[in-house]
């Protein structure tokens, strides 16, 4: 049976309000997710959470759930809207929250020949950003995504937010890039990167799998010694006034383009 905690004070609460801060993140090797089609999606991928916080257990997906954790030995525990808020630190709180055990992101671990496309960030500083990429992978088929450099928190409350469940189905991985290239470069791997250098429309490209999707800072874009690495380099048109796309945004057009000429082929 689920337990009961009415005290902003409990030593859990506190735990769980910590994991907001990525210091306590590293240090726990835990991670917070909030709302029922988040930890739906990480059920379904065959991932639970330590703990599930809920303040509402009237839908029969969250009664799964519960049992579900608790099953497997988690603890479920019945709060109020109140407490919630204090850990998510949303005005509006959903109605459940889980706290993860942190995944393995050694570049070591990623399989890349489980699937045609893979999406590589470096340097990017805001989570929404990232969870919105990783939602994006999930869409397109990705195998994942690979953080070069020093990142954003893929793990923070708004890019878990902003993948709105795709964290739990995309493979994530986290390395420099000197480690990245010869890792990249033991295999047949297209490393395409996206810059307002190039002189090929990404659209004329073509491009073979596997594929990896370079993108760069959202300010500062690529350096050009990484640039020289790529085996393509391509742009998008820009046709108003604005000289480049938000970063999430190129991602996606650029995956797209890759998959629908396979698809076309």
């Amino acid at each position: 049976m689920p337990r009961e905690i009415t005290s902003f004070s409990n030593p859990l609460v506190k735990q769980a309000r910590g994991l907001r801060d990525k210091k306590h993140r590293r240090r726990e090797g835990r991670f917070l997710a909030e709302g029922l089609r988040i930890l739906t999606e990480a059920h379904e991928s065959g991932v639970l959470p330590e703990t599930l916080f809920f303040s509402d257990d009237s839908h029969p997906l969250l009664k799964r759930l519960i049992a579900e954790v608790e099953s497997a030995g988690g603890s479920a525990i019945a709060t109020s809207a109140d407490i919630l808020h204090k850990i998510s630190g949303k005005d509006n709180p959903q109605t459940v929250l889980g706290v993860f055990r942190g995944f393995d992101t050694a570049l070591s671990r990623i399989d890349w020949t489980a699937a045609p496309l893979w999406i590589v960030a470096q340097a990017l500083r805001d989570p929404g950003n990232i969870g919105t990429i990783l939602r994006t992978g999930d869409a397109v088929g990705a195998g994942g995504l690979i953080l070069v450099d020093e990142c954003a928190d893929p793990f923070s409350v708004e890019a878990v937010r902003a993948s709105m469940g795709a964290l739990f189905t995309q493979r994530i991985a986290q390395a420099r890039w000197g480690e990245f290239i010869d890792w990249l470069r033991a295999g047949p791997a297209q490393l395409i990167g996206t810059s307002l250098k190039a002189t090929r429309d990404y659209q004329d490209a073509r491009y073979r799998k596997p594929a990896f999707i370079l993108v760069g800072n959202e300010q500062a874009g690529l350096p050009a010694s990484y640039e020289a690495e790529c085996d393509l380099l391509v742009k998008m048109p820009m046709l108003g006034r604005a000289d480049s796309l938000n970063a999430a945004v190129a991602t996606a057009v650029m995956a797209y383009e890759v998959i629908n000429q396979w698809r076309r082929a």
